[in-house]
């Protein structure tokens, strides 16, 4: 499989590149929609925007590189090459989290407010951002066999992308990327047509979803980032899925206005009344 998108002899587009690009700016467009219509200030969303996303690519980065130091040791020019993969989805997560939860205090914004609004751009993001694994032939699982792959109705080009060291291999970027697409369209669905979503509960969403889906696939995965004999994705994980219960049932009781997730705090009314 040719990594290389666009080769115009100076430089040369990985189809790698391309995927992140085309996450983050789909992404971009989710979550700024959305957070004009809380009516956040401009000049705070963009700001926090582009730094989230810078510090969690460099984030995501360095936790690649961390788990995988004796290697970048040797190779140290190799770390800044993220054209040929290395970018650790929790790493990202994690860095730009802590960026945004000291920007919101910096700024006077409350955090779970930002977070349900930035979740649901991530996550698409993640859907798409994924296929740049499978230019790279990266995020795959154990050795199966092509009639085994055709059963379980994967297409022929997925395929046929998945014949890595002589041997077919399951596509767990792409179980990944369609579990992250189907939470992405229940969210949507979910904060259009709930009149009891309150606040803190798609962040809670995000987290149970894409940390119980992450802990089964790292299962699968033969390429995992490993702490010891233990796959350090599924630790993260279960953590995830843990603050996310945390969240669910700390928000699910919430009396008053003030907690619904449709109640907009710059005019200091509601954009639905759904709790008298």
């Amino acid at each position: 499989m040719d990594r290389v998108a666009l080769d115009l002899g100076f430089i040369q587009v990985y189809w790698y590149s391309i995927f992140i690009f085309l996450g983050i700016l789909t992404g971009f467009f989710f979550i700024y929609k959305e957070a004009k219509r809380k009516k956040i200030n401009d000049e705070i969303l963009l700001d926090l925007i582009f730094n989230s996303i810078l510090i969690g690519i460099i984030g995501a980065r360095l936790y690649y590189v961390i788990f995988n130091l004796p290697y970048y040791l040797s190779n140290i020019i190799e770390i800044f090459e993220i054209w040929n993969g290395g970018l650790a989805i929790h790493g990202g997560i994690i860095s730009a989290l802590i960026f945004i939860y000291y920007y919101c205090k910096k700024h006077d914004v409350k955090f779970i407010d930002i977070l349900d609004i930035f979740v649901v751009g991530l996550i698409i993001g993640q859907a798409i951002g994924r296929w740049g694994n499978f230019f790279n032939q990266e995020a795959y699982g154990g050795v199966t066999t092509y009639n085994e792959l055709v059963n379980d109705g994967i297409p022929t080009f997925i395929i046929n992308g998945m014949f890595i060291l002589g041997e077919y291999r399951q596509p767990t970027f792409f179980y990944e990327s369609l579990w992250c697409l189907f939470g992405f369209i229940s969210m949507i669905i979910i904060r259009r047509l709930s009149k009891t979503l309150k606040k803190g509960q798609l962040t809670s969403f995000y987290l149970i979803w894409y940390g119980i889906a992450r802990l089964f696939i790292e299962g699968l995965r033969t390429d995992s980032l490993m702490l010891g004999p233990i796959k350090i994705a599924q630790v993260v994980s279960v953590i995830f899925i843990v603050v996310g219960l945390y969240l669910f049932i700390k928000y699910k009781d919430k009396k008053g206005i003030e907690y619904s997730y449709n109640y907009i705090e710059a005019d200091k009314k509601p954009a639905i009344v759904y709790f008298k």
